[in-house]
């Protein structure tokens, strides 16, 4: 599916990039690749205390502040990248 707007991408790939490099530091593994499907189960030590470090850290990183009922609906890294767009002011 292509995005109607070239810009919605461009801000998809930043995020992706930066919710990469979060994961990588919360979890201490450079290796690790972030896609849409990439959820808790795939990433060894993600439990809630991760969880929360990475949520903290998301929040800090993108200066936005999540909701515990948001928090919940979350399944996977699209769910965050999806909810972080929504939360971020408009680049158009």
């Amino acid at each position: 599916m292509t995005p109607s707007n070239p810009n919605l991408a461009i801000a998809d790939q930043e995020i992706y990039a930066r919710l990469t490099a979060i994961v990588r530091q919360i979890f201490e593994d450079g290796t690790i690749v972030v896609r849409p499907e990439t959820s808790q189960s795939d990433i060894a030590g993600w439990d809630s205390f991760s969880n929360a470090s990475l949520i903290a850290a998301i929040e800090k990183e993108f200066a936005i502040r999540f909701r515990t009922a948001e928090l919940q609906t979350l399944q996977n890294v699209r769910s965050f990248v999806e909810l972080i767009r929504a939360k971020l002011p408009s680049r158009g």
